[in-house]
C-alpha cells in the first residue's frame, strides 16, 4: 500500500469518526455517567463493530449491503430502533455520577472514587461494551463508509490480508483515540456542570438527542 493511499485512507477515516454522532455521543454519556476509564469499554465495543464491518466489507458483503435495498433497510431500522429504545432509556435514568477523573489518572488506570449510589447498581463494564457494540455496528457513518468507500482502498493484485491489516489497525488507532477524547470531554463536563439536578436535565438533553438521531436514521435514504 502506498503512502499517498494510506494517508487518504487516515484523513477520511480520522474526519469520519471525529465527526459527531451516535457513537460520539455515548461516550460522553457514559463517561459522565461512569468516569472517563469504564468507557474504555464502551470505546472497545464500538471498535469491534468497526472491525466486524470491515471484515464484512473485505469480504465483499458490504457490497452486498449496498446493492440490497431489504438488507440495508433492515439494518437501517434495527439501528433506529436501538437508538429511540437508547433515549428513551437515558431519559428516564435517574443521574448516576461519577467522580471526575484526570488524564493522568486514566493514563495511571486509578478509578477515581465514586459517590454513594446505594440504590444505583453501576453497569458493568460488559454492560458498557454491549451498548457500543450495538450503536456502532448500526451507525449510518460507518455503515456508508465500509460499504461504499472502503473497498476502495483494497487493491486486488496485492496480498489482502497485509492491506486488511494495515488499514484495521489505522482504523483502531483512530477509533481509540478520537472517541477516547470525547470521554475526556464528558470527564471534564462532569467538573464543570456539577451534579444534582443538573445531571437529570442532562439525562433529558441526551436521551433526547439518541431519540432524535434514531428518528433522523429511520428517516434517511440511502
Amino acid at each position: 500500500m502506498s503512502w499517498n493511499i494510506w494517508l487518504l485512507y487516515v484523513s477520511l477515516a480520522g474526519a469520519v469518526i471525529l465527526s459527531p454522532g451516535p457513537s460520539a455521543l455515548l461516550c460522553v454519556s457514559h463517561a459522565i455517567s461512569h468516569g472517563a476509564r469504564k468507557t474504555i469499554a464502551t470505546i472497545l465495543g464500538g471498535i469491534t463493530a468497526s472491525m466486524t464491518l470491515m471484515l464484512l466489507s473485505a469480504l465483499g458483503l458490504g457490497a452486498v449491503i449496498a446493492a440490497s435495498d431489504t438488507l440495508f433497510h433492515a439494518i437501517k431500522w434495527a439501528g433506529a430502533a436501538y437508538l429511540v429504545y437508547l433515549g428513551i432509556s437515558t431519559w428516564r435514568s435517574k443521574p448516576e455520577v461519577a467522580a471526575p477523573q484526570t488524564v493522568a489518572q486514566v493514563a495511571a488506570d486509578v478509578a477515581a472514587v465514586p459517590l454513594p449510589q446505594a440504590s444505583l447498581p453501576s453497569a458493568t463494564w460488559g454492560q458498557l461494551y454491549r451498548k457500543g457494540l450495538m450503536v456502532g455496528i448500526g451507525n449510518p457513518k460507518d455503515l456508508l463508509f465500509f460499504s461504499a468507500l472502503f473497498p476502495q482502498f483494497m487493491n486486488p493484485a496485492e496480498p489482502v490480508v497485509g492491506q486488511l491489516a494495515i488499514l484495521a489497525v489505522s482504523w483502531m488507532v483512530l477509533d481509540g483515540s478520537i472517541m477516547f477524547a470525547y470521554a475526556l470531554f464528558g470527564s471534564k463536563l462532569l467538573a464543570r456542570m456539577g451534579r444534582g439536578g443538573v445531571g437529570r436535565w442532562f439525562n433529558r438533553v441526551t436521551g433526547g438527542a439518541f431519540v432524535a438521531a434514531g428518528g433522523v436514521l429511520a428517516a434517511s435514504g440511502r
